[in-house]
């Protein structure tokens, strides 16, 4: 069953103190395009990432996103021998200029060197392990919706295809009766010339060709989107030269039909991985 490209899922990392989450999200694009969304110190972790996600994902464009929520506090580190080299300085300077030591503690957590704010970081590789069991996670939760979204897009895509089959159908009775009509009033030479011009059976049977073509693709897992578009392509080209060929009201009518789930067929391939 072949796959979509529109997707979320999302995996929680928790290592002690540090709690965070992991978010994939995917939608349609030619190609596998991977960006990154990591906190600082995180970029060598990028490949691992890319290796895990390609692992799954084939094509569409692929936001990974890791957001740290909770990690330790920052820590406070209080210098003590710079806080007694302070005091011993205030006491001399007091006793030899008679002046009172009215020194705070306020006043001493306000020097230079005495109270230092340590920032707690998070490592990337020590988080890895359980991350990566988080990232693996929110994949799993992508293709798990991307599936579904291909069961719709086959479902769709069936339905065009059964509906061109109705509209070849029409147009094979259709040129039949106007060659038997033809066969009637023109002269032996007119309908040979009426016959060849009006000769479309390479077509129809290339245009259900690809149809089968189509059908089997949507049984595929993965790599249909850019084959279902070139062979949309096809039957494109082969509907034209139909409506070129039979100068006719009806057949006119259904070749514009067909060419218009075409186009649903191509628009939808878009959207298949």
């Amino acid at each position: 069953m072949i796959t979509g490209m529109t997707g979320f899922g999302a995996g929680e990392v928790t290592l002690g103190k540090i709690k965070g989450i992991v978010e994939v999200k995917t939608v349609n694009h030619r190609y596998l395009d991977v960006a990154f969304y990591l906190p600082v110190g995180f970029s060598s972790l990028e490949d691992k990432i890319q290796k895990i996600v390609g692992g799954q994902i084939k094509r569409g464009r692929v936001t990974v996103s890791v957001k740290i929520t909770d990690r330790p506090q920052t820590s406070i580190v209080l210098n003590q021998d710079a806080v007694k080299r302070y005091l011993d300085f205030a006491g001399e300077l007091g006793k030899k200029h008679h002046i009172k030591n009215d020194i705070t503690v306020a006043d001493i957590m306000r020097l230079p060197g005495v109270v230092e704010a340590k920032e707690v970081f998070v490592q990337a590789g020590e988080l890895w392990p359980v991350l990566e069991k988080s990232l693996q996670k929110a994949v799993a939760g992508v293709v798990t919706m991307r599936r579904r979204e291909g069961k719709a897009l086959s479902v769709d895509i069936n339905d065009q295809l059964k509906r061109m089959l109705m509209q070849i159908r029409l147009i094979k009775n259709r040129t039949a009766a106007l060659l038997k009509e033809g066969k009637t009033r023109l002269s032996a030479e007119e309908f040979s010339s009426f016959q060849k011009s009006n000769d479309i059976n390479e077509e129809t049977a290339r245009l259900a060709h690809y149809i089968d073509e189509a059908k089997m693709l949507l049984k595929q897992v993965e790599g249909s989107g850019k084959k279902l578009d070139f062979i949309a392509q096809e039957m494109q080209r082969e509907t034209n030269t139909i409506g070129s060929k039979v100068q006719d009201k009806v057949v006119a009518a259904a070749v514009i039909a067909i060419k218009s789930k075409v186009e649903k067929i191509r628009e939808q391939s878009n959207n298949v991985e």
